[in-house]
């Protein structure tokens, strides 16, 4: 009759039922602490990545900062560090690099707030009030009348999302360009007119772009 010292087999291997227990809590002690040391790994590793794209995201705040600094006509400390962050945000948003909007700005209205051309678009991206009313509308934002579109972050929030959804409706970066200084009625009569569309916008944008990715990078 097998008392306390039952014997358990095992691969050939007699062991006591005692020893077993102790080997079997060492094996769960060894597992534990692997997968600490796993988790903490892990731990670390997050918390680095986060870092990592905290710095990025200075890294690209700081060089749109830089730019607006540079070219900015009129504008106040605080009212350049919220374009900083709209512009920065925006771009997230919609998959931009925040150079080609600060070049579609830079073209539009050479970072005067006050711009307003004679068909009548205002603000920095040049936005007609028929078009800023319907897209803000749709997105949900407060419209107060024309005087909107002078108030700089607005204004860039209405510009981008129209922008974005031209890009969407032609499935061309280039072309869209084109329709936001043309107005996209007038875009598409001449496309299907078949009349040579007009270039020279955006070969300004263009060269504006390249400019400032020579310069900041």
């Amino acid at each position: 009759m097998l008392s306390t010292k039952k014997i358990f087999r095992k691969t050939g291997i007699t062991l006591s039922l005692p020893v077993t227990f102790i080997l079997i809590l060492i094996w769960l002690a060894q597992t534990a602490g692997l997968v600490y040391l796993l988790y903490q790994r892990g731990e670390r590793d997050k918390i680095l990545h986060q870092q990592e794209q905290k710095i990025k995201e200075l890294e690209e705040k700081l060089k749109i900062l830089k730019i607006i600094e540079d070219f900015q006509v009129g504008f106040k400390e605080e009212e350049v560090l919220d374009l900083t962050q709209v512009i920065y945000s925006e771009s997230r948003k919609y998959g931009y690099d925040p150079l080609l909007i600060l070049s579609l700005i830079l073209t539009e209205s050479s970072f005067r707030k006050w711009q307003e051309s004679y068909l009548g678009a205002q603000g920095l991206m040049q936005v007609k009030p028929s078009v800023g009313e319907e897209i803000a509308r749709r997105r949900g934002l407060q419209w107060k009348g024309e005087l909107s579109l002078f108030e700089p972050a607005f204004n860039i929030q209405l510009g981008t999302l129209y922008l974005f959804e031209l890009i969407l409706k032609f499935k061309d970066v280039k072309k869209a360009i084109i329709a936001y200084n043309l107005g996209e009625n007038a875009f598409k009569l001449r496309v299907q007119s078949g009349e040579k569309l007009p270039t020279y916008f955006l070969a300004r944008v263009l060269k504006q772009y390249k400019e400032l990715k020579k310069k900041y990078g």
